[in-house]
């Protein structure tokens, strides 16, 4: 890429697994990469150990052929398409990191498997890893990361180090003589955490329940509890109007058959709410100035104020 070829809005998002950021930041990959602006996404597995929902397919998993890393690899990619992101890279390169993996806490929350992998992303050496995204930050210099918050979301162990792993970096990056192997320093100026707003979840999940469906994200109450990833409002920066852009986002989706059926809570979203739900994208600033808001006090855009 030469210097006339690098857009000047960059944005680079730093996901666990594929598929995770078509369901998190798809509608904003799309409306960013329509636009222009350059948006580079980084995957740090191949998502090894995911749940295969193509009977047809599943002989690829782990305790059989163990082929899913390279089958999702595929899927990634044509879900690139739908999106129209042309620049996606695997942490370290394919296959360096593997899917660590995952089992449910009684409390609701994932916790890292009993067996895991000895090339599993959870026992990375923080710093090599790092290393990684540093020379990725150092070569597309964006001006704001997306990542995940420090739980994960809902605690997958390889959602908590992909946090990890995008913060060191992103300290890294920005220091003058650390690795200069890696390049020029490069300081991120916004960082900011993937988000679901409180608000918006209730809503669609009456909507759902009032249309009839009780099987879309089953077991969660429009009025009670909701699971950790979902996010107070009052901590909410930016809601980015990505509407235009909510089919290529349901496309994406689409696009990961083996982790995503087409009756599954999303579509059911999407049938029964549409753009309105997904379409919009939420986000918690972590580093960084807030820019100028709209009459909900959010950011309209991620680079605003740059």
């Amino acid at each position: 890429m030469t210097e006339g070829q690098i857009p000047d809005q960059r944005l680079l998002l730093v996901h666990a697994h594929p598929d995770d950021e078509s369901i998190g930041q798809g509608a904003t990959m799309a409306k960013y990469a329509a636009e222009g602006r350059g948006v580079t996404l980084v995957t740090c597995t191949a998502g090894e150990m995911g749940e295969i929902l193509v009977p047809e397919l599943s002989h690829l998993a782990a305790d059989q052929d163990d082929a899913l890393g390279a089958h999702r690899r595929t899927e990634l990619a044509e879900a690139m398409k739908a999106l129209g992101v042309t620049d996606h890279r695997f942490l370290g390169g394919f296959g360096t990191y593997r899917d660590s993996g995952m089992q449910w806490h009684a409390d609701g929350h994932a916790i890292p498997a009993d067996t895991i992998h000895d090339n599993a992303f959870w026992h990375a050496d923080l710093l090599a890893a790092a290393d990684h995204l540093v020379a990725v930050i150092r070569e597309v210099r964006p001006q704001v990361m997306v990542t995940y918050d420090d739980f994960g979301g809902y605690g997958h162990p390889d959602h908590i180090q992909a946090h990890r792993v995008a913060t060191y970096a992103a300290f890294l990056a920005a220091i003058d003589g650390h690795r200069p192997d890696l390049g020029e320093p490069w300081e991120i100026a916004k960082v900011y955490w993937g988000a679901m707003s409180e608000s918006r979840m209730r809503e669609g999940l009456r909507m759902l329940r009032e249309a009839g469906d009780e099987t879309a994200f089953e077991g969660m109450d429009p009025d009670g509890p909701l699971p950790p990833f979902v996010c107070a409002d009052e901590l909410l920066s930016a809601c980015v109007d990505a509407s235009e852009y909510a089919d290529a986002k349901m496309a994406a989706l689409a696009a990961h058959k083996t982790q995503i059926t087409v009756d599954g809570p999303f579509f059911a979203l999407s049938n029964n709410v549409g753009s309105a739900m997904l379409g919009y994208e939420f986000y918690r600033l972590v580093k960084g100035a807030k820019g100028p808001v709209g009459a909900d006090g959010l950011e309209t855009d991620l680079f605003a104020g740059l």
